[in-house]
């Protein structure tokens, strides 16, 4: 009788690692999920890169956190306080324990929808916001502009927010949203963007 094949070792496709700072290589789940879609290792160093590798007194708000990798490099590199929105229960559920796993006192996870959470959140202050939503049938054009309106009045006029895209945004209709382009870059059909605040008038 043949025997089944062996299964492989857990797939690549099914976790992510964390790629730098106190919780370097630590796994995450990938939930099969639609839409879930994590942010390369690859596109994470380059933005880290960006970022700085140290960001110790940062407070960051990771509004569509699906595995939470984006905002768990963040906290990784020191960041004080990060908070990760997520609205599928289940995805809620894993982000907690893998908060829990890593010890992280710096990271809170939130139940609710991304923009609703950033609406709550107008005039923060905040250092970092990630923008990764998902992209959808026809690149959801509205969503994406709605959320990059609202995370312009959460960051400071210091701040940064990181935008996962399926095209560029251009600084003409960036302009439209007081926002410019700092540095942008391509993976595949992924399109992202550091974004900064334009200057005051």
């Amino acid at each position: 009788m043949n025997k089944a094949p062996p299964r492989p070792a857990a797939q690549a496709a099914h976790e992510v690692r964390i790629i730098g700072g106190l919780w370097k290589r630590s796994k995450l789940p990938v939930a099969d999920r639609p839409g879930l879609r994590p942010t390369p290792s690859r596109v994470r160093e380059t933005l880290f890169n960006w970022l700085g590798q140290d960001l110790s007194g940062w407070r960051c708000l990771d509004a569509f956190a699906g595995t939470g990798a984006l905002g768990l490099e963040a906290g990784s590199r020191g960041a004080a306080e990060v908070t990760l929105v997520e609205q599928d229960p289940a995805l809620c559920k894993s982000l907690q324990a893998t908060v829990q796993r890593l010890k992280a006192g710096s990271v809170r996870v939130e139940r609710g929808d991304g923009v609703a959470a950033l609406g709550q959140r107008a005039g923060q202050g905040l250092d970092l916001v990630f923008l990764d939503p998902p992209f959808g049938d026809g690149g959801n054009e509205t969503l994406f502009g709605t959320a990059l309106r609202l995370a312009r009045l959460v960051v400071a006029d210091s701040g940064l927010i990181y935008l996962e895209a399926p095209r560029t945004w251009g600084d003409d209709e960036l302009a439209q949203i007081g926002l410019q382009t700092h540095r942008h870059g391509r993976a595949g059909q992924v399109h992202f963007h550091l974004l900064r605040p334009l200057p005051p008038q």
